[in-house]
């Protein structure tokens, strides 16, 4: 052990100290110092057109203005039902700068998810836009009198998309963005603070009902820094030059945080895409020039499945790999086809989401979640006793604390107080801390199934099954993919007379209650489900017999294929 209380300094590169000054600000003067600095640089670039950074802030105020004149404000929260557009990120800075709380609402949802989300975090106006996969739903949410106004934009303002827009037609609860973003601007803004709550980004926590997350200001800000303090001095290119691939959902933490506000609070280009594509991806990079991208492993594996040896990568200098754990043998394959080094780590909605991550310009560990960024501290309690933080190598609860840690759960006393002790988070993932400062995770403490790199809470899959009037039990696992990660299977028990039951049909009941990534890709109907000693159903069981089948039927690292198309990361 070194003096110092932090001994993964020792493994950090030369020059970055883990107790860096993390300055922390407000979202929205992020924002106006980026614009300040960088006015006639392009903020976002989508569908070939590029919004400089002077346009997307004087957007974001122009309905920061149109939001107050509605009465938003302080306590008060806004939904955010938006795909990747650059109305998202204008709605984020709107929302945020009136100190109201941003509250996403994934359009991956099924409607009584979204319902819930609406329900728990207060929010009676919500920002839409005239696709035809979220204008309906939320047309119907707001008939059913869960949300009071909706703000719709016009995707055809940001040039022709693949699907025609709907008609906006305003009135009876319903405004179009445009003509909001025609309210003068107001003398003073609304008086903010860095504590303030600026989004509610809603997780399952470690299991279980979606929770809202209070993410301030100054806890996305400090996430912010602290990937600045760690990549920043390691990049050869540098802030202000750098174009960013953005395919992932912003509704998401890694997209909104790592990608957006850090690379916005830089100069930096968000090359800004609707879904993740493989051809469009390499055009990014080949074309466009592309100098950094951030994926989950199925797009990773889906660009080693479709020739990336033969690609001119010479623009990329960083890849970086979340969401989701990224298998030692996709990392491997990347490089050596490649010759690009694929870096990982690990992050949750509650850190927003900064924890570990590995170097850049020297070799990290493979398998392994990184070293705790500067300003993070990381350490691994006794799964029986939290309060006792054990040594190097011995396993048990991995355990964050940082000024990017949330103060808790919206409206969960209770869970707040069992996942957030002394201010620390309790992950809910089981590791250990090697002698060399690098995080390893072997196990996730509750049944959390991580699919594409989106979190799936076997408990709510398992409900929503059970509302089949021939299901008599239901059981709910996470199952190895070589493609996902892992998948969604469902064992069932029918009811003595019930028709039967196949996975086509099965999903067809599910469709209106869960979102398409809690959806099981495989069923098994069986006669009776494994129970522990005292009689409850156990899954141990059958997570052990679908480890041996994966085991016994896996591919060879060099043949990553799966026969599955390659992952439509939705926003």
């Amino acid at each position: 052990m070194t003096a110092r209380p932090y001994i993964w300094e020792k493994s950090y590169p030369p020059g970055i100290l883990w107790d860096t000054p993390i300055v922390t600000t407000t979202v929205p003067a992020l924002i106006d110092s980026a614009a300040a600095r960088f006015a006639d640089r392009s903020a976002i670039e989508f569908r070939d057109r590029q919004l400089l950074y002077r346009d997307l802030a004087d957007a974001s105020q122009r309905l920061a203005a149109g939001l107050l004149r509605l009465g938003a404000g302080r306590d008060t929260s806004v939904g955010i039902f938006l795909p990747n557009t650059p109305d998202h990120t204008i709605s984020f800075f709107a929302i945020t700068r009136i100190g109201a709380r941003a509250v996403q609402l994934s359009p991956l949802d099924a409607e009584r998810e979204i319902v819930h989300k609406i329900k728990d975090s207060g929010a009676r106006v919500v920002l839409t836009i005239n696709l035809p996969g979220l204008l309906p739903m939320a047309q119907k949410l707001r008939a059913a009198g869960h949300i009071d106004l909706l703000i719709v934009a016009d995707d055809e303002r940001w040039g022709p998309g693949p699907v025609p827009p709907l008609p906006i037609v305003e009135g009876d609860g319903c405004v179009s963005l445009a003509t909001l973003m025609k309210a003068e601007l107001p003398a003073r803004w609304p008086d903010i603070s860095k504590d303030d709550i600026a989004l509610l980004q809603y997780t399952g926590g470690t299991t279980g009902v979606p929770k809202g997350a209070m993410l301030t200001h100054a806890n996305l800000t400090a996430s912010c820094a602290m990937y600045d303090a760690w990549f920043n001095p390691q990049s050869s290119v540098k802030p202000g030059k750098v174009r960013v691939i953005c395919a992932l959902p912003l509704f998401h933490i890694f997209a909104l945080s790592t990608v957006m506000l850090r690379n916005l609070s830089n100069g930096n280009e968000v090359m800004l895409r609707a879904k993740f594509d493989v051809e469009t991806t390499f055009h990014d990079i080949e074309v466009k020039r592309a100098t950094h991208m951030n994926g989950v492993p199925t797009m990773w594996i889906a660009l080693c499945n479709a020739g990336v040896e033969t690609r001119d990568l010479s623009s990329l200098v960083s890849c970086s790999s979340g969401g989701a754990p990224l298998p030692v043998e996709v990392e491997q394959r990347f490089e050596a086809l490649t010759g690009k080094r694929l870096r990982s780590g690990i992050g949750m909605t509650e850190t927003s989401p900064a924890a570990c991550t590995q170097p850049v310009v020297l070799r990290g560990k493979p398998g392994s979640c990184g070293l705790p960024l500067p300003g993070v501290y990381v350490d691994v309690v006794s799964l029986d006793d939290p309060q006792r933080v054990l040594g190097f190598g011995e396993t048990g609860e991995i355990r964050i604390s940082g000024a990017n840690v949330a103060g808790g759960y919206w409206n969960r006393a209770a869970e707040s107080a069992e996942t957030f002790v002394d201010g620390r988070f309790m992950s809910g993932d089981i590791g250990y801390m090697d002698d060399d400062g690098y995080v390893w995770v072997v196990d996730r403490k509750k049944d959390l199934v991580i699919s594409g790199g989106f979190n799936v809470y076997p408990r709510v899959v398992e409900e929503a099954i059970y509302e089949h009037p021939g299901v008599h039990e239901a059981i709910v696992i996470g199952v190895p993919d070589s493609y996902r990660g892992e998948t969604i299977k469902a064992y069932v028990t029918t009811k003595p007379g019930a028709a039967p039951l196949s996975l086509e049909t099965l999903r067809a009941f599910l469709a209106d209650k869960i979102g398409r990534q809690e959806m099981p890709t495989a069923l098994e109907i069986r006669d009776t489900l494994p129970r522990t000693t005292v009689g409850k159903l156990s899954k141990k069981e059958l997570v052990e017999e679908e480890k041996k089948k994966f085991k016994s039927s896996a591919a060879p690292a060099a043949e990553l294929s799966t026969g599955k198309p390659p992952l439509n990361v939705r926003s």
